[in-house]
């Protein structure tokens, strides 16, 4: 008999989830506040392409995940991301010994997600405020006052803050969740008219406002007529600046890119910013995924492991093991 189950989230640990679910026969329904998928891999789409404003690349250590994005090779989902890759550190730029096996979603980040959730039933542009349970079932409210359920279990797929009140009919998870200290990062795009004078295609940054920087079309499958550029602020400089305008948080990391690229940096002629408040957690935990199987109430996320994409998928993968070892 088929299990009804509700996922809060759309990221790679919710979805990560509903595939095992679904696999063993039971039934899921998934909602997510925004209007796609991927969470912090989601893509954005401009009029400069699509950009990975989030997850710039992951890497697979694990044997169970490395199995996992072997199959997404395969399916053409995802291919190996090699390059040119510096560190910079006080003003000057190295290259990097870094021999790191990274992977990227095919044409986009996104494109994972996105095929991943090919033929489950979801709701976007749902936000789920409450989460109640009745004497049998579960019951999700969302913020326009809509009631969905029942449901026999709720697997929370959110950023710890806001899994924490999502959780609250299990305090015990919802303490843990909300004892999670999340960083923030205001990430933002360049796309210039003519091709910039470096070889860089990826840096990581250290005394500066940035912490990292891309090269849109040194990644598999990204064709576009500007040359763009994802730079991500340090978790430092987002802190300090979070409430800043995004037009002067472009100002300001424009600035700093300009300084260390080593060459000439004109004007954009296309930019945009993005302010992940929950971009990662301060510390890697090791709970795999929180439970209260005797309520039927879940959490999972990259949050409850590395903070990496690996650590999504693999506490995904932890909460539907629980859930299926308590039916």
């Amino acid at each position: 008999m088929n299990t009804s189950i509700a996922i809060i989230g759309t990221g790679i640990a919710g979805i990560s989830a509903a595939h095992s679910l679904q696999a063993a026969g039971h039934a899921v329904q998934l909602f997510d506040k925004s209007r796609g998928s991927g969470g912090r891999m989601a893509s954005k789409r401009s009029e400069a392409g699509a950009l990975d404003l989030g997850a710039q690349y992951f890497t697979a250590r694990d044997r169970e995940f490395v199995a996992a994005v072997q199959q997404w090779k395969a399916r053409g989902w995802v291919e190996r991301w090699m390059p040119n890759l510096y560190h910079a550190k006080g003003g000057q730029l190295s290259l990097s010994p870094d021999e790191q096996e990274r992977w990227v979603g095919t044409p986009r980040m996104s494109s994972i997600s996105r095929a991943m959730l090919a033929g489950m039933p979801v709701q976007f542009s749902c936000r789920i405020t409450e989460v109640f349970r009745g004497e049998q079932h579960w019951s999700l409210i969302d913020s326009d006052g809509n009631s969905h359920g029942p449901f026999s279990h709720v697997i929370v797929a959110t950023p710890a803050p806001q899994a924490s009140a999502l959780l609250s009919a299990a305090p015990k998870l919802a303490s843990t969740a909300a004892g999670v200290v999340m960083e923030s990062t205001w990430a933002i795009a360049l796309g210039f008219s003519q091709p910039l004078d470096t070889a860089v295609e990826g840096c990581f940054v250290q005394d500066s406002p940035l912490d990292w920087l891309a090269r849109n079309r040194s990644k598999p499958g990204r064709e576009t007529q500007l040359d763009t550029w994802v730079l991500h602020a340090s978790s430092q400089w987002s802190k300090q600046h979070i409430d800043l305008s995004k037009e002067a948080v472009i100002e300001h990391l424009h600035g700093a890119f300009a300084e260390l690229i080593g060459c000439a940096v004109p004007a954009p002629a296309f930019s945009l910013a993005h302010r992940w408040l929950y971009a990662r957690p301060v510390t890697a935990h090791q709970w795999g995924a929180l439970a209260d199987s005797d309520l039927g109430l879940y959490a999972c996320g990259d949050w409850c492991l590395s903070g990496r994409v690996e650590g999504a998928w693999l506490s995904g993968q932890d909460a539907a093991r629980k859930l299926l070892a308590h039916l």
